[in-house]
């Protein structure tokens, strides 16, 4: 169950919203909860606060995911993940990165100057510094989450078609690619949501079973709530349901 909750907070990231109004504010919090086939194998959860970042307030999100139970006793996962993000351009400042998954660790800061197209990372536990070129917008794992929920054409998407985004992670740029792949009803904890549907594009081997082994339900309102995640792993499959949340800044569309 390696990686399970980082997997999570990875695919979360396929979240819009359509207006040009920030989809979310301070005081949103999401909780989901992680099945790794039959076994509740934890949690995660993300939260918006209020930051200062050089003398300018700025969001700063929280992601943390850990496991539970059994899934705790075999392998314990302790992430904690954050990232502070311009209320205007929605690019990230800085980022924090701090891992335990069964005695794998890191600690990681970034700090971003997207004027000069550059990220600098502080390791912590090697006691390294680095300097890394990115793209222009170039977002870190929980930036490119808020930053996709007030994408301007999402509205505008057709079936079969991707949205791609500049992402740096594990000290490189990724392009992390989303495909649409239409609208349907499901059934949650909260009743029937009409949701959109999405596949982030993945690449197969270790971990995933093929490219599209991703499949993520998105509530088609303003919200644009994660509400279901499956994922067919190399060995076995992930499920992540949406199970609290509060401090939304639109109703929850729900038809019964």
């Amino acid at each position: 169950m390696k990686k399970i909750i980082l997997l999570l907070l990875l695919i979360l990231t396929v979240s819009f919203d359509s207006h040009s109004d920030d989809a979310f504010g301070v005081g949103e919090w999401f909780k989901f909860r992680v099945h790794y086939g039959f076994v509740n194998a934890g949690y995660a959860t993300l939260e918006v606060k209020d930051a200062v970042i050089n003398q300018k307030k700025v969001f700063h999100v929280v992601g943390k995911g850990y496991t539970t139970g059994l899934s705790r006793f075999f392998f314990k996962v302790e992430d904690l993940y954050e990232s502070y993000i311009d209320k205007d351009s929605g690019n990230p400042y800085q980022f924090v990165r701090k891992i335990n998954e069964g005695g794998y660790t890191k600690n990681q800061e970034g700090f971003f100057n997207q004027s000069a197209n550059r990220v600098t990372v502080k390791d912590y536990k090697k006691k390294t510094e680095k300097t890394f070129v990115i793209p222009d917008n170039t977002q870190d794992i929980l930036s490119t989450f808020y930053y996709l929920r007030n994408y301007p054409t999402i509205d505008k998407i057709k079936p079969g078609e991707s949205i791609e985004i500049d992402m740096f992670f594990d000290d490189e740029t990724t392009k992390f690619k989303l495909k649409f792949m239409g609208r349907e009803n499901i059934s949650t904890k909260f009743g029937t949501v009409p949701a959109m549907i999405f596949r982030p594009l993945v690449q197969s081997g270790r971990v995933f079973k093929e490219q599209e082994s991703l499949t993520v339900w998105v509530s088609d309102d303003d919200n644009r709530l994660p509400l279901r995640i499956k994922a067919d792993l190399a060995v076995g499959s992930l499920k992540a349901d949406l199970d609290a949340f509060k401090g939304l800044k639109a109703p929850f569309k729900i038809k019964k």
